[in-house]
């Protein structure tokens, strides 16, 4: 008798992914989820300090601590992918000059970074990646989640609204 064995085949050998990681939320979830279910192996870009104050973003940890928080996160939820971190100085970072990177795993809100991206790649005579796009995360307020409203009290990182108190 016959014996099927699954192969649990990804749809890219290596895709791409970003975010600051500031507050791991369930946005970041559902984007990590995708990744990882498309991809065999995960580049997830994490931006340094340095690259964050550029781009004015106002963020509470440092790059070691978002690391730490990355990877326990990853170990706590993801035991069983394939993926590397690495720190971006600008963006894109590997997938800009990763030729074996075939997709980029983007939100509703970053999905015009990845047509900048394609031409940035074709500019150095790489091939173009596929973009996958992933609908934003809303809280039960209808508005999206994101670190900055939950560093501003509005919600919890599941995107529960969180009860003001007033004095």
């Amino acid at each position: 008798m016959l014996q099927y064995i699954q192969i649990d085949m990804r749809e890219y050998k290596l895709v791409a992914m970003g975010g600051t990681f500031d507050i791991i939320h369930k946005g970041h979830i559902i984007l990590l989820q995708r990744a990882f279910d498309v991809g065999e192996y995960v580049i997830i870009g994490v931006p340094n300090d340095k690259f964050v104050a550029e781009c004015d973003k106002d963020i509470r940890n440092d790059y070691d601590t978002r690391i730490a928080n990355l990877e326990k996160f990853l170990r706590d939820y993801f035991s069983n992918v394939r993926y590397g971190i690495r720190q971006l100085k600008e963006d894109f970072g590997p997938a800009l000059y990763t030729k074996e990177v075939e997709a980029l795993i983007v939100s509703k809100e970053t999905e015009k970074k990845g047509k900048i991206l394609n031409k940035a790649r074709a500019e150095k005579g790489l091939r173009h990646v596929n973009i996958v796009t992933v609908d934003l995360v809303l809280a039960e307020d209808g508005k999206r989640i994101s670190s900055t409203r939950i560093r501003n009290g509005e919600i919890d990182s599941e995107g529960n609204l969180l009860k003001k108190s007033f004095k």
